[in-house]
């Protein structure tokens, strides 16, 4: 046997991810990218249904509220994208709502003041002024760190090392969203899971006319047959004599959003009335901006990997964040129900797809304007069964976490040191939010539990984070930890040439404002 070279055992590290046939800044022809973004907008409803679905009941809402918050969400939604996208990092991701704010949320919504309101339209009113006031004022934390540049500087500490695991808990975090919902509405939820793989992956080479169509769209065309097949079960009586929870979950008829969807309906700001300000309230949301200024970082840098691009300098990180403070903002102007933060399962089927162009997330956005507007036809697609969504979470988080574990390529994975970093930030990752959750479902609130709510508020999101439980053990360890000679080992040689917009000549191609922009606001 002749003797193995070693360029045939080990792989040369890639700042760039190879294989796309589109990047960021090149695009498909016009056809196949409005498909692309209309995709991406399907695959946007599942978060956006989701949050009011369990948010406005608990608010005191109405299904004609819940329809009309899920319309101006994915309004500010298709906003924001645009915004980001135009003038923010100008990665092509999605800024939907964000689940990290579920928790403050919950407890405005459980206030006294908001509960002794024996009027349910009238409280739900009230609850959604106070969440607004909450987000306008909590907002300026993202927008000061972010146009300040501070959070850049910040992110100078972070290395291969120290980011891995925490964008590969971006995806691993999400895996209560994957299967278990899966496993609500089995029948469905699998043959989607099953086709999803098998049209993306193993049929990925099928072409019409020079185009692997089953790759590029197979999102669309699982979700088409696959809710057509839950028809098929719903109006044939399979769940005539189930359950009320299997119902709610297998059912297609039971979201109530085309029946209670107007016509035409445009979301303006201040739209639910004036907001109304707490200094508690406000303070108790910040953490949930903090959380979701983390997880959008670790959601940059894999979608920056997953456009093949580069690693986006810390000017532009911090550019993007001032941006996603404004559309906190915007969020909290309109009265959305909740924050913003990047879509991660948007990140993921770039790289399904193998699309990472900037403009097929602005078509994208476009259909989200579009269609909050035309509220009956918005709701048709909004009233697919979550089931189906989480079938095809479960390939694009997992496709995420890959992401943050091939950062590792740029580091010595020999050293213990490493090891101990990405194994224990990892573990403590998972394991200190699992036991929040299950301690909250058991006794009905977090561990947490004293006399200061905003304080019980900031313990309680922030450990519900995977991201940011393992951004702050892994970047805490990596920069104390046998620093000293460990540069090579951190894989810092590797990111040092993006630190700065200058240090490498494609982040001008990948990065640049446009229309000339840059000539007003020159990049550091």
């Amino acid at each position: 046997m002749s003797e193995v070279k070693p360029e045939e055992i080990s792989h040369p590290a890639m700042e760039q991810l190879q294989g796309f046939e589109y990047c960021i800044d090149s695009n498909p022809p016009w056809g196949e990218a409005i498909i692309l973004g209309f995709q991406h907008y399907i695959l946007a409803l599942g978060t956006a249904v989701m949050i009011p679905t369990v948010l406005v009941p608990m608010m005191g809402g109405s299904d004609g509220d819940r329809v009309r918050v899920v319309q101006t969400l994915l309004f500010v939604t298709g906003i924001n994208t645009l915004l980001q996208s135009l003038f923010g990092t100008r990665l092509p991701t999605v800024i939907g709502g964000s689940y990290a704010f579920v928790i403050p949320i919950m407890a405005i919504v459980q206030d006294s003041s908001l509960t002794a309101i024996t009027d349910n339209h009238e409280r739900f009113l009230q609850s959604m002024r106070a969440i607004q006031g909450a987000l306008i004022v909590s907002s300026s934390i993202q927008i000061i760190l972010g146009y300040s540049q501070l959070w850049g500087i910040f992110s100078r500490f972070f290395s291969p090392v120290g980011m891995a695991p925490v964008v590969a808990l971006l995806g691993f975090g999400l895996f209560e969203r994957g299967f278990p919902v899966v496993g609500r509405c089995v029948e469905v939820g699998l043959p989607m899971l099953i086709l999803f793989v098998v049209l993306s992956q193993y049929l990925k080479n099928v072409q019409i006319k020079d185009i692997p169509v089953l790759e590029r769209f197979s999102l669309f065309i699982c979700i088409a047959l696959v809710w057509a097949y839950a028809q098929i079960l719903t109006s044939g009586g399979a769940y005539k004599h189930s359950s009320e929870i299997t119902q709610i979950n297998c059912r297609t008829d039971r979201a109530n959003l085309i029946s209670s969807a107007p016509w035409i309906k445009i979301p303006y700001p201040l739209q639910w009335g004036a907001p109304t300000f707490s200094a508690g309230q406000s303070f108790g949301m910040v953490s949930a901006v903090l959380v979701s200024l983390i997880e959008s970082t670790a959601s940059y840098n894999a979608a920056a990997r997953l456009a093949s691009a580069t690693p986006p300098p810390a000017h532009i990180l911090s550019r993007g964040i001032g941006w996603q403070g404004i559309g906190i903002l915007l969020s909290g102007l309109f009265g959305t129900g909740t924050g913003s933060t990047v879509s991660v399962e948007n990140v993921g089927l770039l790289g399904s797809t193998r699309i990472g162009s900037r403009r097929v997330i602005q078509i994208s956005a476009g259909f989200m304007i579009f269609f909050s507007m035309l509220g009956k036809f918005g709701a048709l697609f909004a009233s697919i069964p979550f089931t189906i969504f989480a079938a095809v979470y479960c390939v694009l988080f997992g496709l995420v976490a890959a992401v943050g574990l091939s950062f590792l390529q740029f580091t010595n994975m020999n050293s213990m040191r490493n090891l101990f970093i990405v194994g224990v930030s990892i573990f403590l990752g998972l394991s200190v939010p699992e036991y929040f959750f299950r301690y909250s479902m058991a006794a009905q609130r977090g561990p947490a539990h004293t006399k200061a709510g905003w304080f019980n508020d900031y313990i309680n999101t922030i450990f519900s984070s995977p991201p940011t439980v393992g951004l702050m053990v892994a970047v805490f360890l990596d920069n104390t930890l046998e620093v000293k000679d460990a540069a090579r080992d951190r894989g810092m040689p590797a990111w040092v040439p993006f630190r700065s917009f200058k240090g490498d000549s494609r982040n001008e191609e990948f990065y640049s404002l446009p229309f000339n922009l840059n000539r007003f606001f020159p990049p550091s």
